[in-house]
């Protein structure tokens, strides 16, 4: 036997991964701790690496490590984070890398005092702003895209905070939901686009801030409404002050939050109920494409509210036939001896007594490579002894790669850029594959052009620098 580390973001069964996670609060007595209880609840959005930085009015403090939120901060950990203001972070690293010098938030001294920054995104332009910071002499710390923006922050001219987080933001382009703690004030920031969420609640009288909803129950905050694209949010003692920092673009909400990303107890996108999107997404899956068969079953947890709503409109039974694992820990005993599709039967496994000899329909939230859907589909007929598989889809087949915050595989290894449907059905082996058509997708979100589809239809909202697609691939591959 030997004993194989993992990280335990590569774990899922799922080859796109999260993208991160923020949360501020500020003026409330028990800051890094309920910074601590948010990031809790956005664990799902990043699983490499946690941070937090506090503020006592005078001095920042920080503590972070890579590993899971409930690992890294100690009660003894969350001492040495005083003050009533914090920024917390979770990390899943896309542009830049991983890495401890990567983890956020990242923390940095200027002539008008101390800054931290928290980032949700990604900017397309980081690589070129690096080199031209760097000919003009800044030393970089990390390989994260963020600290691009503290540089650009610190060489502004203006003796308004303010004016300077703008002055540099205005720098940049791609995806961004930034949390900046200075010494007494917390600064919300996002992109143009607003292609991640971000919302601000209330919580005893003060103000949080968060990516998701689900971080404000957990706490016991209120929802009050989204940070709008292009707003800066000022929260100090004089209360919470808007600035339209940034001129306001075509609205490019990401949809990927719907189909996968998004905690679907989460309200994003001007408090739109995640889990009722997917439901939708399901019952439109099921217009599209129905099938006859004896049973719906989700590739949990994504697809479980789809396959609901499939179950729903097809009327046809529900049931769990695969069960996850949800205690999997950073490592794991791998046998010396080969098992059979071992990497996906940690995370899954599938119900012999409910599936045996059964037509099955199996509802995930999209087919990246290929290859995990192809052990599943092997998996539920030699374990599961299904009868027949079919594999539906709720998203649209995925043929280009995110540059705004998502850790996607390149164009090449996404199955769905070079083969149709048919191939790929051959390919995993199922009997039958259907996809939800991108005009079903567009019609179950409220708004549908203000949505990002480039992972779907290659129409990439945000302009890119110089160098073509092709190019940019290679810093994500």
């Amino acid at each position: 036997m030997k004993v194989k580390a993992c990280r335990h973001s590569r774990l899922p069964f799922h080859d796109i991964h999260e993208e991160c996670g923020i949360f501020g609060i500020f003026n409330h007595p028990e800051a890094a701790n309920l910074t601590y209880l948010g990031l809790y609840a956005l664990q799902h959005r990043g699983q490499e690496g946690a941070g937090i930085c506090s503020s006592d009015g005078k001095t920042l403090f920080i503590e972070k490590a890579i590993g899971l939120v409930a690992d890294i901060f100690s009660e003894k950990r969350l001492k040495r984070l005083p003050g009533n203001c914090a920024v917390g972070h979770n990390r899943y690293s896309t542009a830049g890398g991983g890495g401890l010098k990567n983890v956020q938030p990242l923390l940095a001294n200027y002539s008008l005092g101390s800054i931290a920054i928290a980032h949700n995104g990604n900017l397309v332009n980081a690589e070129q702003m690096k080199e031209q910071l760097e000919t003009e002499g800044a030393i970089f710390q990390s390989t994260s895209d963020s600290e691009v923006v503290l540089h650009l922050i610190a060489r502004a001219k203006s003796d308004d905070p303010y004016e300077r987080i703008t002055e540099a933001l205005r720098k940049v382009s791609g995806a961004f939901s930034l949390l900046f703690l200075r010494e007494s004030e917390l600064i919300a920031v996002r992109d143009p686009h607003g292609v991640r969420p971000l919302s601000i609640g209330r919580i005893d009288g003060t103000y949080v801030v968060a990516s998701e909803t689900c971080a404000f129950d957990l706490i016991g905050a209120e929802y009050i409404r989204d940070i709008e694209p292009g707003e800066m949010v000022v929260i100090n003692h004089n209360g919470l002050r808007s600035i339209k920092a940034l001129q306001s673009a075509k609205k490019a909400f990401c949809i990927f939050e719907f189909i996968y990303f998004a905690r679907p107890d989460s309200y994003i996108f001007n408090n739109t109920c995640v889990n009722t999107i997917r439901k939708e997404l399901g019952r439109q899956l099921a217009r599209e494409s129905l099938v006859d068969a004896d049973i719906v079953i989700p590739v949990p947890d994504s697809g479980v509210p789809a396959a609901i709503g499939f179950a729903e409109e097809g009327k046809i039974p529900f049931d769990f036939g695969l069960i996850r694992n949800h205690y999997i820990g950073r490592t794991f005993i791998e046998p010396k001896q080969s098992i059979r599709h071992f990497g996906v039967k940690i995370k899954l496994n599938p119900v012999r007594d409910l599936l045996q000899d059964k037509r099955i329909v199996v509802v995930d939230d999209s087919i990246v490579r290929g290859t995990t859907s192809k052990k599943i589909v092997k998996m539920l007929r030699e374990v599961g002894g299904a009868k027949e598989v079919h594999m539906r889809i709720c998203s649209p087949p995925t043929v280009g790669p995110c540059f705004y915050g998502i850790d996607t595989p390149t164009r090449q290894e996404l199955i769905a850029s070079s083969h149709l449907a048919e191939e790929i059905k051959k390919y995993i082996t199922a009997d039958s594959l259907s996809y939800l058509s991108l005009e079903g997708l567009k019609g179950m979100v409220p708004d549908p052009g203000d949505y990002c589809t480039a992972c779907f239809d290659n129409n990439y909202p945000i302009m890119f620098p110089k160098e073509s697609l092709e190019q940019m691939e290679l810093l994500f591959t």
